[in-house]
């Protein structure tokens, strides 16, 4: 049986995607924010809609882990724009690691769904962002590290540095990451051997 926590935390800061695929941008899909507009809740009840959403999408995935006789809690907060939503170890056991699957694929696709599940009963659009046993904590400091990395085969060389195939939230890291480093990127190809190009400075 899982567990829900619900807190607010709606002060918190978040980038805000833009659809514009360059180092100064974010990666913005579907996949990744659910919304190619960059439109997020307006008035004073922002807060309150979007902890409304986390709590359908935490009864939505409560269901489905009980379905699947699934252990795992699931904890709700708001990120800045956007309800954020993490199934984590129990008491009763581990989060299930199986549902992040290959390079997070699962993950996306049960957050895809979840969004869904919440546009169905509120009408409106999704931008929530799910994460599973930490994975997408964990899958950054990978990537801040590749990125690193790369920037200096880049300096190295003073040739683009191409990189794996990546999910939309893979590559807003990475993108983000060698802006920190003073150089440029870019994306390119189609998904899903979408990919970011590291460019000399």
């Amino acid at each position: 049986m899982t567990d829900i926590n619900t807190t607010s935390a709606a002060d918190e800061t978040t980038v805000q995607e833009q659809s514009v695929d360059t180092v100064t941008s974010e990666e913005t899909t579907t996949a990744e924010t659910g919304d190619e507009s960059g439109q997020s809740p307006a008035g004073g009840g922002k807060a309150a809609r979007l902890e409304r959403d986390g709590e359908i999408a935490a009864d939505y995935l409560e269901t489905l882990l009980d379905i699947a006789d699934l252990d795992g809690d699931i904890e709700v907060d708001v990120d800045g724009d956007r309800a954020a939503i993490s199934i984590v170890d129990s008491d009763d056991g581990r989060a299930p690691r199986s549902l992040v699957g290959p390079r997070g694929k699962v993950l996306e696709a049960l957050q895809e769904l979840t969004r869904l599940a919440v546009q169905a009963e509120t009408g409106d659009r999704s931008r929530l962002m799910l994460d599973i046993a930490g994975h997408r904590s964990t899958r950054r400091t990978q990537l801040e590290s590749l990125a690193h990395e790369a920037c200096e085969q880049v300096r190295s060389s003073g040739q683009p540095q191409r990189l794996e195939p990546m999910s939309a939230f893979e590559r807003k890291v990475v993108h983000d990451a060698v802006l920190k480093e003073g150089l440029g990127s870019e994306s390119e190809g189609a998904e899903p051997n979408r990919r970011v190009v590291v460019l000399p400075g």
